[in-house]
């Protein structure tokens, strides 16, 4: 068997959330996908998980840090402890050195993807509390994952402007902002920003393609503003941008009810859906249809960066964590999709 490098990082997440857990029952579960693939994480906290979950999981193993064409141990699960070994965090807790742990992963596998020594990245589950009690100064993976991209760049974080997108078998919808309060979201829908996230959906899924992806806008008000009666963002804002769109030579559409736009998108069994991907105004009117459909095979993709990464459509679940009943289906779903976007795939011989 021939192994593609470089590799694919898995991030061990929240110490105290399910991540662990999902990322040994993915190797588990699914051990055809899992080749090539590493946690980046600590190993104590991933051996206690392992003792959770039982014999069943292969057994671990610490390795160096991977470089391209370098070989991944077989038949274990490759671990590099990218954090110092501390003492173990309580499961189900929140606290600074949890989110210490979890920022210190995803800054390890950015740098190294970065540099082109692995492939992309598979970020677990991390807890927003946890990061800000680290005083880590980003609310999500997505903002810290853009700063490191920026400042390999050397440019600044406006100048790496990247988005959400949320994808099941059924469904795409990419963000025009994220993790901010609904106020500061409804600013953020301005002609510029709604343009810009065009330009970066029809990149990414032109590429993921093969072709112009169709893309639906979904109005920001009720009915889409209703022709002015409920809101002007539709007529000044969106209408505009969608225009501009169209005139660089991309395939979109709108904007329409965002309460109807999501149905029309859906490719279901005997429905085609109308179009590729939709963008959403905010986060909440993005991502509660796609987790309605299952968040079990939900992916998470950060649009815009130069490097793969992908995460599975769920959080820490702190009231699983230590139970040893966490799915591992959307992560298995994740590493799927980050092996397609980064051409990381499994020959076997």
């Amino acid at each position: 068997m021939t192994l593609a490098a470089p590799r694919l990082a898995l991030t061990m997440g929240d110490p105290a959330g399910i991540g662990p857990e999902i990322l040994l029952k993915a190797f588990a579960q699914a051990p055809q996908v899992m080749r090539g693939c590493f946690i980046v994480g600590d190993l104590g906290t991933l051996a206690r998980a392992r003792g959770w979950l039982g014999h069943s999981v292969p057994a671990l193993q610490r390795i160096d840090a991977p470089r391209p064409n370098s070989p991944l141990p077989e038949g274990v699960i490759p671990v590099y402890q990218a954090v110092a070994e501390a003492p173990l965090v309580m499961p189900g807790q929140i606290s600074a050195q949890a989110g210490a742990m979890a920022a210190d992963c995803v800054v390890w596998a950015a740098r190294a993807a970065l540099r082109g020594d692995i492939a992309g990245l598979v970020t677990a589950p991390l807890h927003k509390q946890s990061l800000s009690a680290a005083g880590v100064p980003f609310p999500g993976h997505t903002e810290l994952l853009q700063a490191e991209a920026a400042r390999h760049a050397g440019v600044s974080v406006a100048a790496m402007p990247v988005r959400m997108m949320l994808a099941n078998p059924e469904l795409r919808t990419v963000l025009v902002s994220i993790h901010v309060s609904l106020r500061e979201a409804i600013e953020a829908v301005t002609f510029d920003n709604v343009l810009e996230t065009l330009r970066i959906t029809h990149e990414a899924e032109r590429r993921s393609l093969g072709r112009a992806p169709r893309i639906a806008v979904a109005g920001l008000n009720p009915h889409a503003g209703e022709g002015g009666l409920m809101g002007q963002e539709e007529l000044e804002v969106l209408a505009p941008a969608i225009k501009a769109a169209c005139a660089q030579g991309l395939d979109v559409q709108g904007p329409f009810a965002p309460d109807t736009v999501f149905m029309r998108a859906r490719h279901a069994p005997g429905h085609p859906g109308e179009f590729d991907v939709v963008v959403a105004m905010y986060h909440d009117q993005g991502l509660i249809p796609v987790k309605y459909l299952g968040v079990e095979q939900g992916v998470n993709v950060t649009l815009g960066l130069p490097l793969v990464r992908t995460s599975p459509d769920h959080g820490t679940a702190f009231d699983l964590a230590g139970l040893g009943r966490a799915d591992a289906a959307s992560l298995i779903q994740a590493i799927r999709m980050a092996q397609a976007l980064s051409g990381c795939q499994v020959d076997a011989k």
